[in-house]
């Protein structure tokens, strides 16, 4: 008897399944919102130098003291890094006599010494009331700090990656998911309270490491809890959470301007999911490979009970979970060594398919958040475009859902990737100057990328093994966080060929597109178990279901979607 076999008796699709899916799935909606926090914490406001101290401010209007002090710009725009030595008080005289459109023909033929901003920055607060750039002047000679802050986050859902990825499959999916939202609760107040930029980033990190924890096991939790024929349906609950979440977001950042409070309001309600978590069922199928039986069949029972299938769970003998753990444990009775990330790579497959995976991913996260994380030059309303951004991907998540159940896996995922390449690599033809079908053709690659993170997430939970899938999802979420963090250098190469980022942005989710085909189908596979079960399906030998089963599982799912639609 398999464990889909086990699901069934107790209630595969039941109030239990549900209810454990939605409370698994609101996480994720503050989890986009700390992911692209920094669109708005750290949201570059306009700024100019200071007037000199000794500049007598109540003698003259805020326009007259900005004129003496600040030169132009080849655009008439006051300098942001830049200030006059020493006021120019016969530039006001000038401007008085003269209009005001020759203004920066006057600051332009001077020929004076200028200095920084050594008195500071005076600041334009007109979409936040402050920011971390406005509090801790990260600007001019510091905005590179900007970026790093960024990268620092991401490296900490690199580095969250790995580690929960491992101890997930050692300790189990459940613990480790109370002790993600712990530390997402805990670092994300304290950032908020941070009283220097070098703090910030610690706590970011750790709200970094905290949010891989809480994706990688919700995921696990949500598709080993579910039964193959509404695997499509449930996997993509997350996905649509997370489009809620960036909705959400705008919604939360539009109306609390300080970056203090709004980093509160994302972090908060991680210690209310946190006690939530407590009623969470471990994995049984988990439990079953890591030798605890017993508990599986106990969770097994208790699930059937809540779905009003008591006496179904009370046929769960010790007969069965010896039929059980002899179907799921065909690898490990051959060997006692502890699975690690190694084993991502020591079989030919499992070799071919990590890789494939790994490309996958890293161009997807590469290309989505060079996107996603500079919403300001689009010259579009901050608030305006983190709604559009977000509101795309209802609709391209549809269209992934609708393909990965008709079409497969494998040409979902390379469609999309393809596709939001060429969009990046037409907008490289579009002048600079139409900001509108710049913006439209950002929005359609965006969905693209939106969509095909959807899509390899489901599909690399079924592509991995259950005996190390947390540590294969570890591995492929890690390879998409050196994505997002490599993804603002390759911007420092429009300083030498100004179109090299897009061809960059663009060109690499092409090539992983097609790195994408050499990768198996899963649609209406059951999900391995073992290596060996990896291995046997690349060589053909896999015990997939009968291909009248598989019939009755894709209309099952077709059904499902009609009901959604």
């Amino acid at each position: 008897m398999g464990f889909g076999e086990l699901l069934e008796q107790v209630g595969s699709t039941g109030r239990f399944q549900v209810l454990h899916t939605t409370l698994l799935c609101m996480p994720v909606m503050l989890l986009a919102s700390h992911n692209l926090l920094q669109n708005f914490v750290a949201l570059v406001p306009p700024h100019f130098c200071n007037a000199h101290t000794n500049l007598s401010q109540s003698q003259m209007s805020a326009e007259e003291a900005l004129l003496v002090t600040v030169p132009l710009d080849q655009t008439g725009k006051p300098e942001r890094c830049l200030r006059y030595a020493a006021p120019q008080w016969h530039l006001l005289t000038k401007n008085r006599s003269s209009s005001s459109g020759k203004e920066g023909d006057t600051n332009a033929g001077l020929d004076v010494d200028l200095q920084g901003c050594s008195d500071g920055w005076t600041y334009n607060m007109t979409h936040m009331k402050s920011t971390i750039i406005s509090d801790w002047n990260l600007v001019c000679d510091r905005q590179a700090l900007k970026q790093m802050g960024q990268t620092v986050y991401m490296g900490g859902v690199l580095l969250g990656a790995v580690v929960f990825g491992g101890l997930s499959d050692r300790y189990g999916r459940r613990i480790l998911l109370l002790i993600s939202h712990l530390l997402m609760a805990v670092s994300g107040t304290c950032a908020a309270f941070s009283t220097a930029f070098p703090l910030f980033c610690l706590f970011r990190f750790g709200c970094g490491m905290a949010l891989a924890g809480v994706g990688l096991n919700t995921f696990s939790l949500i598709v080993e809890w579910i039964p193959t024929s509404v695997r499509t349906i449930v996997g993509t609950t997350g996905g649509y959470c997370y489009t809620v979440g960036q909705l959400i977001l705008a919604l939360i950042a539009y109306f609390i301007r300080d970056w203090r409070w709004l980093t509160l309001a994302v972090s908060l309600p991680f210690f209310v999911f946190f006690l939530i978590a407590w009623w969470f069922h471990e994995s049984s199928r988990w439990l079953v490979m890591s030798n605890n039986p017993e508990q599986a069949i106990k969770n097994l029972k208790s699930v059937a009970k809540f779905n009003g299938r008591k006496e179904e769970g009370e046929k769960i003998d010790m007969k069965v979970r010896e039929c059980l753990q002899e179907t799921m444990k065909k690898e490990m009775s051959c060997s006692q060594r502890t699975h690690s990330v190694l084993d991502l790579f020591r079989t030919p497959t499992m070799r071919r398919m990590t890789i494939c995976l790994s490309a996958v991913w890293l161009s997807t996260s590469f290309a989505y958040y060079g996107l996603a994380m500079d919403l300001q030059k689009f010259g579009v309303d901050i608030y305006l475009i983190q709604v559009i951004f977000g509101a795309v991907d209802i609709p391209a998540k549809v269209v992934i859902v609708v393909s990965m159940s008709y079409f497969g896996r494998r040409i979902s995922q390379c469609g999309a990737l393809i596709i939001a390449g060429i969009t990046v690599l037409i907008n490289l033809l579009i002048p600079y100057d139409k900001q509108t079908a710049r913006t439209c053709m950002a929005v359609l690659g965006k969905g693209c990328f939106a969509a095909s993170f959807n899509c390899c997430y489901l599909y690399s939970g079924e592509l991995f093994p259950t005996i190390i899938r947390q540590n294969g999802m570890g591995w492929v979420s890690m390879m998409g966080r050196v994505g997002a963090m490599v993804a603002p250098m390759v911007l420092l190469t429009a300083d030498y060929l100004p179109w090299l980022p897009g061809l960059i942005y663009g060109g690499a989710p092409i090539l992983s597109g097609i790195a994408a085909i050499f990768l198996p189908e899963t649609l209406g596979s059951p999900l391995p178990d073992t290596i060996q079960d990896v291995e046997d399906r690349g060589t053909g030998r896999s015990s997939k279901v009968s291909r009248k089963e598989a019939i009755i599982l894709q209309e099952t799912q077709v059904d499902l979607l009609k009901q959604t639609a």
